[in-house]
């Protein structure tokens, strides 16, 4: 077997979104003739909150190694939190003394973190590894430009600061890169065009897919669903994620649907609740609600909630099987392609979606699935927001008049495409043709 050295700073028992991308591929890598060592953070290390039923999930055949990162609570003294940066020395050591006794083919780094990624270059140039970078984010977007960290979602000093530093490092690691993956090929045509001396490199674009036996795990756990009674007779809509700084025009555009529904509909508002869970992107309990205030402002705070802090993985599937239907929101980002997609689509609900017609969710939802299990709406740059709004209201009313399921408004086949095996299937061909250059 070749071997592939993955390094991704989070990792269960760690619960941010990055956790999932090694966590999908790696178990199948082994079938496809791909031995992988997953490099990552001790426990202790992490900052938030950890999910042990997450780290369950992760075959006992993947190993793991952890390597130790430096102190939140000091580095934050001098304004240091990101895990990219306090794990970078730890990681590095790890990674050096495996390599010392190890053979390996490839290292495989995924963003983000972004600073991790330094790490690639000068592993590639001791150890002779063919150097794959992973984008499940831009390393450089739209954070510092038109979003940060600043009142309402602006820029601010720490933001700006980090985009500037990205523009910097970005340019040094993709130079030394033999191969890039994205979740998107808008999402690597963006760093080829900022980095146009690497055009020519290999690419893949391999979407963030979905695991089916993550839902049995949940036949053997109790459902621990604290949001809402799904047999109080209401209907409930959720959304579970974080609400991207470039996505509050959806949001709006699905609250002011909602606020239609009460003018136009009463009957059935009455029964409407929309839940959106884990906004914050953060653990902290203290997490500070984004959705309730815009509800509230649009006159529907009172069919809203909102759980700000993120859940445990098991727990938010639980929630998703038992929605009444599911809201998928999209941001302007063109780039943009949902983790949460694949997920949606494996807990066989109804589902809302809106996207902007360039994500690659419009193509794979177009492609596999149709109403009325599937709701759709497609917006672009030009579209008015009073015709998504309209559209919105329409799909609202039709699914609580009479919300329905059908396996055969969604293509099994698409769920098979995009599974963890299959996705780690296309990334042990394209490693295979990278080690072969």
């Amino acid at each position: 077997m070749r071997r592939i050295l993955m390094i991704s700073p989070h990792f269960p028992p760690d619960t941010s979104a990055g956790t999932h991308r090694v966590r999908l591929l790696a178990p199948h890598l082994m079938s496809f003739g791909w031995l992988p060592t997953v490099v990552t953070v001790r426990p202790q290390d992490y900052e938030g909150r950890l999910d042990p039923a997450l780290e369950e999930l992760v075959p006992r055949t993947v190993r793991v190694v952890r390597a130790p990162a430096w102190n939140v609570s000091r580095t934050r003294l001098v304004g240091v939190g990101s895990l990219g940066l306090r794990a970078l020395h730890g990681i590095s050591r790890t990674c050096e003394e495996l390599l010392r006794t190890e053979r390996y083919d490839a290292v495989f780094i995924t963003i983000h973190p972004g600073y991790t990624a330094l790490l690639g270059p000068r592993l590639k140039r001791r150890h002779g590894l063919r150097f794959v970078l992973d984008y499940q984010d831009p390393w450089v977007g739209s954070w510092g430009a038109s979003v940060g960290g600043g009142p309402h979602g602006k820029p601010d000093f720490k933001s700006r600061a980090s985009r500037w530093v990205a523009l910097r490092l970005e340019p040094r690691v993709v130079r030394a890169v033999d191969a890039i993956t994205a979740v998107s090929s808008g999402t690597y045509e963006e760093i080829l065009a900022r980095n146009p001396g690497v055009r020519g490199v290999p690419t893949l674009s391999l979407p963030l897919g979905g695991e089916a036996t993550d839902f049995e795990k949940l036949r053997g756990k109790p459902l621990a669903n604290t949001v809402f009674d799904p047999k109080d007779g209401l209907f409930h809509l959720c959304y579970v994620g974080t609400l991207l700084p470039l996505g509050f025009e959806t949001l709006r555009t699905v609250l002011k649907a909602a606020a239609r529904l009460r003018r136009a509909r009463p009957e059935l508002y009455a029964r409407l609740r929309v839940h959106f869970i884990g906004t914050s992107n953060q653990t902290d309990p203290r997490s500070v609600r984004r959705v309730v205030p815009v509800a509230d402002e649009i006159g529907v705070g009172d069919c809203v909630s909102e759980i700000a802090p993120r859940i445990d993985y098991l727990d938010a599937l639980a929630v998703l099987t038992q929605a009444n239907a599911i809201l998928l929101m999209g941001s302007s980002e063109h780039h943009y392609t949902a983790s949460k997609l694949y997920p949606a689509l494996l807990a066989r609900r109804p589902l809302l979606a809106l996207f902007h017609r360039s994500s690659t969710v419009v193509d794979i939802l177009q492609r596999g699935t149709r109403k009325p299990t599937v709701r759709l709406i497609a917006y672009d740059d030009e579209r008015r927001a009073e015709s998504m709004e309209n559209d919105a209201f329409r799909a609202l009313r039709d699914l609580l008049e009479g919300p329905a399921y059908n396996d055969r408004d969604v293509d099994m086949q698409l769920l098979t495409e995009y599974s963890a095996e299959t996705l780690a299937g296309r990334l042990a061909s394209f490693l295979d043709q990278v080690v072969a250059q």
